[in-house]
């Protein structure tokens, strides 16, 4: 398939895209920067240049495309304080790819994620989050309308992401605690730290992207979970082991001073099952696990100077 891919190179892109093409797929990717296409040429890909913003753009390329992948998403102005902004251009792609691809019986895939889905329990790819105008269920709302579109002739697909999609050049979830750890001199995580989070790496995330464009049925909700859920204290711990550095409990009460904007999704628990994915795709997961993956090393490298 010719395959248009938005946030190409992007973490989980540049893991998705090689990944199709390996599989003999042609693969198409968005590019706003110099160094994004460059980057995406490089994997063997074409470019198209622009922004999820350019949304005739994305309509063309979507309608001459056999499928789409949608992994864009703006997060720096939602890291910065606009989660609803970047949360509007988000649906707004989403309708036009929408509308390009009605009754066409193509593929359309995106990117969501698992956090605050089913508090309290495993959740599983039967569980839809309620809106509480929550940044969670904000985006939610766009999983529900993609699903949606299988009534509109898509076959359309949805695949909820681990909050941390951990391997080799990560700058998420995990390198930030790690560098947390190491500015404080301690490892640490909220209360007992019994609580769990899901996880996978990319490569066997992107292997799954690959699946559910290739096959998945329409409205199809698929969950990227290698692993139920990691104790965040035994992430801690293998942390404070690389670092040589005490692992500690800190009380919920001084969590924002101690781990700032992290303060408010280190604590949660959030563990969920991959089992319906794994029946429906024959999904196998074969890459490092989480604690596997930290204790190889690579989330440890010294900053560079001025870093």
């Amino acid at each position: 398939m010719r395959i248009f891919v938005t946030g190409a190179s992007g973490w989980i892109g540049s893991a998705v895209v090689p990944e199709l093409i390996e599989a003999g797929h042609q693969v198409v990717g968005l590019a706003r920067s110099d160094a994004s296409a460059a980057a995406i040429t490089a994997a063997g890909a074409e470019v198209v240049r622009g922004t999820v913003d350019d949304l005739d753009l994305l309509r063309d390329a979507a309608a001459a495309s056999d499928g789409v992948i949608h992994l864009a998403f703006k997060h720096d102005i939602a890291f910065s304080g606009d989660f609803q902004g970047a949360a509007d251009a988000d649906r707004r792609a989403v309708d036009v790819f929408g509308e390009a691809l009605a009754g066409s019986d193509r593929p359309f895939v995106l990117a969501s994620g698992l956090a605050g889905l089913a508090p309290g329990r495993v959740a599983t790819e039967r569980d839809m989050a309620g809106f509480d105008g929550s940044t969670v269920s904000i985006r939610a709302t766009t999983a529900q309308e993609v699903l949606a579109f299988a009534s509109r002739g898509i076959r359309s697909s949805v695949v909820r992401l681990s909050p941390t999609c951990h391997g080799e050049g990560d700058n998420g979830f995990m390198s930030t605690l790690v560098a947390i750890a190491r500015e404080k001199g301690v490892s640490g995580y909220i209360g007992d730290g019994a609580n769990r989070w899901p996880a996978v790496h990319r490569l066997d995330a992107a292997h799954l992207f690959r699946l559910a464009v290739e096959r998945a049925p329409a409205g199809s909700v698929l969950h990227g979970v290698a692993e139920e859920g990691v104790a965040i204290r035994d992430v801690a711990e293998v942390i404070g082991r690389h670092l040589d550095v005490p692992v500690v409990s800190v009380a919920p009460e001084a969590a924002a001073g101690h781990f700032g904007w992290m303060a408010g999704f280190i604590g949660l628990g959030l563990p969920a099952s991959s089992t319906l994915t794994r029946e429906l795709l024959g999904w196998k997961p074969t890459h490092p696990s989480l604690l596997e993956d930290l204790d190889k090393g690579h989330y440890f490298h010294a900053p560079a100077a001025g870093a």
